[in-house]
């Protein structure tokens, strides 16, 4: 389905009756969790290609990246996913991103007000670990759904931005997994195992398609595993107007939709801002506002 693609004109009920239906009709996980026996030499490749195609020499010479997006969340998905839309807070967005110390933070302004989300994969002596702090209107919350929630949005937000540019140098067990067509372009299918998995998951899976031709990471499916809430569930998330600014290839328009246990039309959105290399640091974006080089929006594009 594409993302210009409008929704039948349905009523509410029966678009949720069939989405139920055909979730009914599915007999079995489309992204199976259990752990990859080996790692291919040749998924490895075809993830480095995807890397190099997006610009992976240009991105480790990053310090900060600063994103600005806008979207529209598609009807139904806040009643199967609440925590995850966060419809009340989850509108435009600003996002600053630090790729060598793997910190994000999201500041997001909504028709409720506004949520500001720090997150950090940090190195432990149990491997590594994910930390999120989350502030409501400027105050700190302690909410385990909220938490869970933000962490899970915050790093699947790293994921759909950056493609393989966030998976290249993680030394993930991968396999391909045969060839599938999006949007008419023939593309690999690799299969990545993340351990510790997205958010607060301690293990998720992701495919990512990658075109034949230009080795464009074009979709990505992937588990949910993070929250209590969203466990069972895939999604995809397509990739479309691709651009290469600072040497990077960023996705421009992106489409997101659960497929699996039922298939339903989530979110779109767009970039609406983007410059790089500020100079800030940590301490920029890990409070309840971003200070510094780090407060001024996003470079309109």
């Amino acid at each position: 389905m594409s993302a210009d693609s409008p929704l039948p004109n349905l009523s509410r009920r029966a678009l949720l009756g069939g989405a139920l239906l055909s979730g009914l009709g599915a007999c079995s996980h489309p992204l199976p969790l259990a752990q990859a026996p080996l790692v291919s030499a040749a998924a490895a490749q075809r993830l480095q290609d995807s890397a190099r195609a997006h610009g992976l020499d240009a991105y480790r010479e990053l310090n900060d990246i600063n994103i600005a997006y806008a979207g529209q969340w598609r009807p139904l998905i806040d009643r199967v996913q609440p925590r995850v839309v966060d419809a009340g807070y989850r509108g435009t967005s600003q996002e600053r991103l630090l790729p060598a110390a793997r910190f994000l933070a999201q500041a997001y302004t909504g028709p409720s007000g506004r949520k500001q989300v720090a997150w950090r994969r940090v190195a432990s002596s149990a491997g590594q670990r994910g930390l999120v702090q989350v502030w409501v209107d400027g105050q700190p919350s302690t909410d385990i759904e909220v938490l869970q929630a933000s962490a899970l949005v915050a790093e699947c937000y790293n994921l759909f931005l950056l493609g393989p540019l966030w998976l290249a140098d993680r030394r993930l067990p991968l396999q391909l997994h045969g060839t599938e067509r999006v949007d008419g372009r023939l593309c690999d299918v690799v299969l990545a195992w993340l351990q510790p998995g997205l958010g607060l998951s301690p293990l998720d899976r992701v495919a990512l398609c990658i075109d034949q031709a230009d080795h464009v990471t074009r979709r990505m499916r992937f588990t949910l595993e993070g929250t209590p809430n969203t466990q069972g569930a895939v999604a995809i998330t397509d990739t479309f107007e691709h651009e290469r600014r600072f040497g990077v290839l960023w996705p421009m328009r992106s489409y997101e939709e659960v497929v699996h246990p039922l298939r339903l039309p989530a979110h779109d959105w767009r970039i609406t801002g983007l410059d790089v290399n500020r100079g800030y640091g940590i301490e920029a974006i890990s409070g309840p506002a971003f200070t510094g080089a780090a407060a001024a929006p996003a470079l309109a594009v």
